[in-house]
C-alpha cells in the first residue's frame, strides 16, 4: 500500500518494510510546452551527501553527466529530453539505490529536478504540473511511498524533491519540497560543489 506523503512529512523506510534493499525512484511531471515556444527538459538528479549535509566531490553528484556513483549504491536511468508526457504513472527519469552498497560516510541522498537551460529558454517551474517522487521496492514492485509536489512553485528553475535519509540506523524518507532560484548551479553550492551557472 502506497503511503502519500505531504510537504515536510517523514516516513521510516527500513521499519516499514524490513529487509529492504533495493529501491527505484521515480520522478514525473508535466509540462505546458505552448508558455514559451521552447520545449522544456527537465533532469533528476541524486547528491550523496555526508552528516554535514554537502558532497566530498563531483562524484558523489549523480546526474545525466555522472550515471552512476562510484560505490555502485546510486545508479541514474539516464537523460529523459522529451518528458512531461502527461500519461499517469509513467516516471519521467529514475534513480536506483541498493542501500547495501551505500557508503559508511553517507548519511542523505537528496533527489532534485532542475529546468535544462531554464533562463535562456524562459522557462521555470510555474509552467510544471503534476510533478512527484515516488520511492519503489524493486523486488517486490510495490510502490512504498509517493510525495505529489503540488503547484506551489513559480519562477524557481530547480527543486529539492525529497531526501531519504539514515537515522539510528534506520532509512527514512523526506518530502522536501523547497524551490530554488538559479537551476542547477545553485543546487550544486548548496551541497558544496562547485558549478558554473547557467
Amino acid at each position: 500500500m502506497t503511503i502519500n506523503l505531504k510537504k515536510g512529512g517523514k516516513i521510516n523506510l527500513t521499519k516499514e518494510k524490513p529487509g529492504l534493499k533495493n529501491l527505484l525512484v521515480g520522478l514525473g511531471w508535466d509540462t505546458n510546452q505552448f508558455d514559451t515556444g521552447a520545449d522544456f527538459d527537465l533532469d533528476a538528479s541524486a547528491f550523496v551527501c555526508g552528516a554535514n549535509g554537502r558532497c566530498r566531490s563531483e562524484a558523489d553528484f549523480v546526474f545525466y553527466g555522472n550515471l552512476e556513483h562510484e560505490s555502485g549504491a546510486v545508479i541514474h536511468s539516464g537523460d529523459n529530453k522529451v518528458g512531461g508526457d502527461g500519461s499517469e504513472d509513467s516516471d519521467e527519469e529514475e534513480i536506483q539505490l541498493d542501500l547495501s552498497k551505500v557508503p559508511s560516510y553517507v548519511e542523505k541522498i537528496a533527489f532534485t529536478v532542475t529546468i535544462y537551460d531554464a533562463v535562456k529558454r524562459r522557462q521555470n517551474f510555474g509552467q510544471v504540473s503534476n510533478a512527484y517522487i515516488r520511492v519503489v521496492d524493486r523486488d517486490s514492485g510495490e510502490e512504498l511511498v509517493r510525495y505529489d509536489l503540488g503547484e506551489d512553485f513559480s519562477i524557481e528553475t530547480a527543486i529539492v524533491a525529497a531526501e531519504i535519509y539514515k537515522n539510528a540506523g534506520e532509512w527514512r524518507f523526506n518530502a522536501i519540497g523547497s524551490g530554488f532560484q538559479g537551476g542547477l548551479a545553485a543546487l550544486c553550492r548548496h551541497y558544496g560543489l562547485d558549478a558554473d551557472s547557467e
